[in-house]
């Protein structure tokens, strides 16, 4: 999808509440946020519990930020599932999916073997749901407002996140973490029986058949441009060593983890608003850049070991810097035909978010051999390295060229298919 780079200002204060006002947009709106807010807490909860039970960095972390791991899986082989489906059926059965999870959760006792079993589970389910929302939101939203709705959703993820994890803090000074899972799992039936209500049925986008093979053709011609390589490279990697960073808190500093962990999606939150909302695309694609150090750069400090307010600031300042994912969707999105939006979002946030847990499994790992504040900068200075590195190839991602199907075959269908 092209960026609107022919605006010549920024999106006016009404942006947001036109977008409201479209009832599909406010219900997929409006499950997303539900969405996050249960995962936020159901993290929170698990993380908590793995730690007090185990009292390893490399557990913890990974218990907060495990489900990522499966995502990927999803993403090779069923991805086309986003495109390829009814997009509110797919979208409905999914949600259902994670409300039995989320349940599962809440049950005492269960072993944590069975929990890490749940999390790979909907990991593998979730990346699914996020290619088919993210392919909706295509349709929902006209073009010239894809990046003002998801500068909306994004802002709304870090505010959500900052009071999901205080509130989480809150529930388990008075409570037991399968209470959280609980509260967890309301809110995820609540999204449910939002979505359920208000999103239409929408033609399946592709005339393909969806399934493994259709999966595969479409990602092999996503990847083959070593310009969309990069450009999916700073997209995971920068930003799944600072989640690594994250998953941090808990070992790092255990009674303020809460407020660390809230500073950071404090942060996202102001920088997705001043990005999404003050700069044009054209300025979004040149500061993405500078935005993607700012990620890294303040996580230095923590080779000082600074005190608490010293850190918690350095972590706000750096979650503005997640705002540089904004500018670099927006170029892939330019770079693919539109019958592919909803697998190549679902790619992209699949490898994103398995690089969030590859990242927090290195922290953990590097974290029971030094430090967790040593790991953090060892961390920091891996996501200043990567996106130096790579800064040159991403100005080389090619253009849809216009005819549907996309450079490098994205788009087009087997021979076989089509007959």
């Amino acid at each position: 999808m092209p960026s609107d780079t022919s605006s010549p200002t920024a999106p006016t204060t009404s942006g947001y509440r036109a977008l409201l006002r479209n009832r599909e947009f406010a219900g997929l709106y409006a499950g997303f946020t539900l969405t996050v807010a249960a995962t936020t807490l159901s993290g929170f909860a698990l993380g908590t519990l793995v730690n007090d039970r185990t009292n390893s960095p490399f557990l913890t972390a990974v218990s907060m930020y495990g489900a990522t791991f499966a995502t990927v899986l999803g993403a090779l082989t069923l991805m086309s599932v986003a495109d390829g489906n009814r997009p509110r059926r797919t979208l409905v059965a999914l949600q259902c999916l994670s409300l039995a999870g989320m349940a599962a959760q809440a049950v005492p006792g269960l072993p944590l073997t069975a929990r890490f079993g749940l999390l790979l589970v909907l990991g593998f389910f979730q990346s699914l749901g996020t290619g088919t929302r993210m392919g909706l939101l295509t349709e929902v939203a006209p073009a010239s407002a894809y990046a003002l709705a998801r500068s909306l959703m994004n802002i709304t993820a870090g505010c959500t996140a900052v009071l999901g994890f205080a509130a989480g803090a809150l529930l388990l000074r008075h409570g037991s973490p399968q209470a959280v899972f609980a509260v967890a799992a309301g809110l995820t039936g609540l999204g449910l029986v939002v979505v359920a209500t208000t999103v239409r049925e929408h033609a399946v986008r592709p005339t393909r058949r969806s399934g493994l093979r259709q999966t595969w053709t479409a990602n092999k011609a996503l990847f083959a441009h070593p310009g969309r390589r990069a450009l999916l490279l700073n997209l995971w990697v920068p930003n799944g060593l600072i989640v690594g960073c994250e998953a941090l808190f808990l070992s790092y500093d255990p009674e303020h983890a809460g407020l660390l962990l809230a500073a950071g999606s404090a942060g996202m939150l102001l920088g997705d608003l001043l990005v999404g909302r003050l700069l044009t695309a054209d300025r979004r694609r040149r500061g993405a850049y500078a935005l993607r150090l700012l990620l890294a750069v303040p996580y230095l400090l923590f080779a000082t070991h600074p005190p608490t307010l010293v850190a918690a600031a350095a972590v706000f300042v750096a979650g503005a810097g997640f705002a540089a994912t904004l500018p670099l969707q927006e170029q892939l999105l330019a770079s693919t035909p539109a019958a592919v939006h909803g697998q190549v979002q679902g790619v992209e946030s699949a490898g994103r978010m398995t690089w969030q847990g590859l990242g927090a499994a290195l922290a953990g790992g590097v974290a029971q051999w030094l430090t967790p504040g040593t790991a953090i900068t060892v961390l920091a200075a891996l996501s200043v390295l990567v996106t130096v590195v790579s800064r040159p190839f991403v100005s080389r991602v090619p253009a849809d060229d216009g005819d549907g199907t996309g450079q490098g075959g994205l788009g087009r269908q087997d021979p076989e298919e089509s007959a």
